[in-house]
């Protein structure tokens, strides 16, 4: 799959890790919906931490579509709450538990 941070660039990594990238943007839905910025900080911070450890990055000039887009680790409440949708942070993810 390929996975953009966003203000970063793209990476591609392995399909198996879709459930662990489930399980994190559930972890930063929650902590939106009870306001806890630092839990928000805290999961957009390991969900770019595996993005760049276990992904490749991309050439900056090889652009494809992305099939995920993770926001920055500084986005705030406010912002989150403005991009989220009820599926998570990260919309249309494959995998997800309904």
């Amino acid at each position: 799959m390929i996975v953009r941070l966003m203000g970063e660039g793209q990476y591609s990594l392995d399909d198996a890790l879709t459930g662990t990238l489930v399980e994190i943007d559930e972890a930063a839905a929650e902590a939106v919906e009870a306001g806890d910025q630092h839990g928000l900080t805290e999961r957009l911070s390991e969900l770019c931490r595996i993005v760049r450890t276990q992904g490749e990055q991309l050439e900056h000039a090889q652009l494809v579509p992305s099939d995920l887009i993770v926001p920055p680790a500084d986005l705030t409440l406010d912002e989150a709450r403005a991009l989220f949708v009820e599926e998570g942070l990260i919309p249309d993810l494959p995998g997800r538990s309904s």
